[in-house]
């Protein structure tokens, strides 16, 4: 692995057992799966969901793995901004593709929504804080149907747990003690909810 400066920084400061946190890229960056933003411009809030799920080779569909080394964020993908700026199917073909590209048969995703923050111990416990929609706490049960270059994207039965401000969570079990649990599927780029309300937030 290449020699980074900041990246070999935090990954100290991390192996000697001090805190890290971080907001919007800085909080994206923090799994071991990271969406790299490559081709984004500047002025935009990233690839858009419909982009990515009718397409997850999408030339612009960029994920990336192990810059940070936190041990309870390993096999987890880390997102900010996710309901404000409806990034549930973009996210969704992230961890299509990590399954179809044979980086894990079962990734994890930790998605916090703006005005929320995750606050996470040694031991695995969590707690959603703060003033917005809360985190959604995600998980692959079965590889994706289709995941091809020009092809929309079918991929059935992600676990998904939404944690409110309070709510409790741990991510070394993957075990919530309160939170909305639902589950997600994708049907030729389209996202379905077992919600009553079809919601998929």
């Amino acid at each position: 692995m290449a020699t980074l400066p900041v990246r070999d920084a935090l990954n100290a400061h991390i192996a000697a057992g001090k805190p890290i946190g971080g907001t919007s890229a800085g909080l994206a960056v923090l799994g071991e799966y990271v969406y790299s933003a490559q081709g984004d411009a500047p002025d935009d809030d990233g690839l858009a969901s419909r982009q990515a799920l009718a397409n997850p080779y999408f030339s612009r569909v960029t994920v990336r793995r192990d810059f940070l080394q936190i041990p309870l964020l390993h096999n987890t993908l880390t997102d900010s901004h996710f309901a404000k700026r409806d990034r549930m199917g973009r996210t969704l073909v992230f961890l299509a593709r990590i399954v179809q590209d044979g980086w894990s048969a079962h990734p994890r995703e930790i998605a916090i929504d703006e005005k929320s923050a995750v606050l996470i111990e040694e031991d695995g416990g969590s707690r959603v804080i703060g003033a917005g929609k809360g985190a959604y706490f995600l998980s692959v049960q079965k590889p994706p149907q289709t995941c091809a270059a020009g092809k929309p994207l079918t991929f059935r039965d992600i676990a998904v747990h939404h944690g409110t401000t309070g709510s409790e969570f741990n991510v070394r079990d993957w075990e919530p003690k309160s939170a909305t649990r639902y589950s997600l599927s994708v049907v030729e780029g389209r996202v379905q909810s077992t919600q009553s309300n079809h919601d998929i937030y």
